[in-house]
């Protein structure tokens, strides 16, 4: 039964570990009912916590859950000293406290962003964070300590995801962050929707210069530095010379 039951738990971190990003120190807060049901079938959480969850554990409370247990019967008062040792992580609640469980729901949120688990043997508690996605369980049964089964929000919730239905919740955070840094969230729209006066600048001192003559193209020289000469065909005279102007005597 005890093999079963460290495979169960094992099976069940494994999903919350790989859906909702959980890591080691795992992040535990405990109330008054679970302490005192510890109490009552004589388990020491310090111990079997971490074993049975196969990881480091923080145990932590809040400080509404102390006050509850002062304001209850004196029989909580082990369930009490037990509480006390545990780290007290800061609510909403510090000057005005109320019940535990109204107290635990608020640390968790809307989507149980610091990955806590929640260990409380309060049914009405328990009802309200089935509601949430990514909230592991833990409750005492027969001197036993059992990690509920992924609720069926959390089911619906994942199957959403692998359908590319709605973004993963670390993925969320990061476009969130992403958003602001380029100021495209509420304080950027209000940005992007004021107008930029601009600035008056003195002109281009660049743009003022005078454009420049571009040079004309000269003819190129004739090296010898003389004047061609023009060559005029002249006509050739006969050979024998120019014909006699009159005839010779003729003697008797």
């Amino acid at each position: 039964m005890k093999i079963k039951r460290q495979k169960h738990a094992k099976k069940t971190i494994s999903f919350y570990k790989y859906n909702f990003c959980f890591r080691e120190p795992f992040q535990i807060l405990i109330d008054g009912t679970f302490c005192q049901a510890a109490l009552k079938n004589k388990i020491q959480i310090k111990e079997q916590l971490p074993k049975y969850l196969m990881g480091e554990v923080q145990l932590c409370t809040t400080s509404c859950a102390l006050k509850e247990l002062e304001t209850l019967a004196k029989d909580l008062y082990g369930a009490k000293l037990i509480l006390q040792r545990f780290q007290i992580r800061r609510c909403k609640h510090t000057k005005d406290p109320v019940p535990a469980s109204e107290c635990l729901l608020s640390m968790l949120g809307e989507t149980n962003t610091h990955h806590y688990f929640i260990a409380t043997q309060d049914q009405e508690l328990t009802t309200a964070l089935k509601k949430i996605p990514g909230v592991p369980l833990l409750y005492i049964i027969l001197n036993t300590i059992v990690l509920d089964k992924p609720s069926e929000r959390t089911l619906k919730h994942v199957e959403a995801v692998q359908m590319g239905q709605i973004a993963d919740l670390s993925k969320q955070k990061s476009l969130q962050s992403l958003k602001e840094k380029e100021g495209l969230g509420k304080d950027g729209e209000e940005r992007r929707g004021r107008k930029r006066k601009r600035k008056s600048s003195n002109p281009n001192p660049l743009s003022c210069l005078k454009k420049k003559k571009k040079p004309m193209p000269q003819q190129p020289k004739n090296t010898d530095g003389q004047k061609k000469k023009r060559i005029r065909n002249r006509k050739r005279r006969p050979a024998g010379g120019e014909k006699a102007s009159g005839s010779d005597p003729v003697t008797a």
